[in-house]
């Protein structure tokens, strides 16, 4: 055989590579474990200063597990005072009356919560904050975002709305609040003007208080992991994180 019919095919060579490489991107993307998402529902009131702890831990722990799981986070609507007046009530007098508690015991309350939120970054204006106020329409506003501007819409959303209450010391039942709270979590401040001056989204959210009240859920947060599982109160970030795992391992 001569020198010439020695001669390497470089395109058969290439072909080949080209094909091999190809192989090995299949099979590199066949074994890719696939992260299915855990779902979490949670079950809350802006009202509720538990509430903002408890999103504030579980935001933590989302973020310490996000190289193994993936979190779909979906706010559910409840209110700890569906009959309170729009004037809303003096929030010591009303938690006293509540939970049968003194004055001096609110204030104690008050400050464990505000030192359990600046554990987990959340601020807590006491003295700013001194009515308690009906939510009902900052839940219909957090269905709409859900519904037309999606899930992470949502999350600020609810997250500018905690702010405006409890650290801003705002009325949470205005609408010029809940606007402003729309705009700073940078959503349409005109199309949620259309939904808080109807009544687009009040059936939706009643049917979904009145799913979860059928559920058993009777105070929260209420946080529902993969529709199975249960934590509820403010739990610390290690207890979600724990949670996350163990629902990113069943998944």
């Amino acid at each position: 055989m001569s020198e010439k019919s020695r001669k390497p095919n470089h395109t058969g060579y290439s072909q080949l590579r080209a094909l091999s490489r190809a192989s090995i991107e299949i099979n590199f993307t066949i074994e890719l474990p696939i992260m299915k998402p855990i779902r979490i529902d949670f079950v809350s009131d802006i009202a509720c200063p538990w509430c903002a702890v408890g999103l504030a831990s579980l935001e933590q722990a989302i973020e310490l597990v996000k190289d193994e799981a993936t979190v779909e986070l979906h706010f559910q609507p409840f209110e700890l005072n569906p009959h309170m007046g729009s004037e809303g009530e003096d929030i010591v007098e009303h938690l006293s009356q509540k939970y049968q508690m003194s004055p001096e015991q609110v204030a104690v309350n008050q400050q464990r919560i505000a030192q359990r939120g600046e554990e987990v970054g959340f601020h807590f204006n006491q003295a700013g904050r001194r009515r308690i106020y009906n939510t009902f329409d900052a839940h219909r506003l957090l269905h709409w975002a859900e519904a037309e501007c999606g899930g992470h819409a949502q999350h600020k959303l609810k997250r500018s709305l905690l702010e405006a209450y409890f650290t801003q010391g705002e009325n949470p039942s205005s609408y010029a609040v809940l606007l402003d709270a729309v705009e700073r979590a940078g959503l349409d401040r005109t199309r949620a003007g259309e939904v808080v001056s109807s009544d687009e989204f009040r059936n939706e959210v009643r049917q979904s208080q009145q799913l979860y009240i059928s559920q058993g859920i009777n105070s929260v947060p209420a946080v529902i992991i993969n529709q199975r599982y249960l934590v509820q109160v403010g739990q610390p970030v290690d207890v979600f994180e724990g949670a996350l795992r163990q629902a990113a391992a069943e998944t």
